[in-house]
């Protein structure tokens, strides 16, 4: 059984995905838990912190997930399969926090703005040299890193909006085509 703190965890997670942070109230979230506005306060300090959760939560499974790849000793190509796979996951998994971390984050307060943007700038960097590699070794095409590595995350921005729990998906045929999709595009024609 949840506790009443981890569903208003959840319930502002969707309330953000809906009306976006600066939009949504304390005074909503209260309505969605069925607490008062004063009584949420108990399990709260402020909305910020709900919002510094979800960032980092999420910043955590995709640091936690690049560990693991680049200890795994696989191939470039292998490694670029399973982070677009980790991506897609997290999306799939929880597609509410994920459009808050990708869509929200600009709205964390000092000192959590810069040390989340450092986080993100260290994992973005981390995949690129796994990209470097790539291309060094000729799997990749020749390509600028940063160009592949942002159109890589880019092109897997909208499965968060698009899945609904609702939706009858077969995940792995969906993991497989997007991950097939996006490698092809950057693998080398050798």
């Amino acid at each position: 059984m949840k506790t009443k703190k981890q569903v208003i965890f959840e319930e502002a997670a969707k309330l953000f995905q809906e009306k976006g942070y600066s939009a949504a109230s304390m005074r909503d979230l209260a309505d969605r838990v069925n607490l008062k506005a004063s009584s949420l306060y108990s399990h709260i300090k402020a909305k910020e912190e709900i919002l510094q959760k979800i960032c980092f939560d999420n910043a955590s499974h995709f640091t936690q997930g690049m560990d693991t790849v680049e200890k795994s000793g696989q191939s470039p190509e292998e490694k670029v399969r399973a982070l677009l796979r980790l991506h897609l996951e997290i999306a799939l998994d929880d597609p509410t926090s994920i459009t808050v971390f990708n869509d929200e984050w600009k709205h964390l307060e000092e000192p959590h703005l810069t040390r989340f943007l450092n986080l993100r700038r260290d994992y973005e960097n981390r995949f690129r040299t796994i990209i470097q590699e790539g291309i060094a070794s000729g799997v990749f095409r020749s390509v600028d890193p940063t160009v592949a590595l942002f159109t890589l995350l880019s092109s897997l921005r909208w499965i968060h909006y698009w899945h609904r729990p609702s939706r009858k998906i077969d995940r792995e045929a969906l993991l497989r085509d997007v991950t097939a999709i996006l490698l092809n595009g950057l693998r080398s024609g050798k």
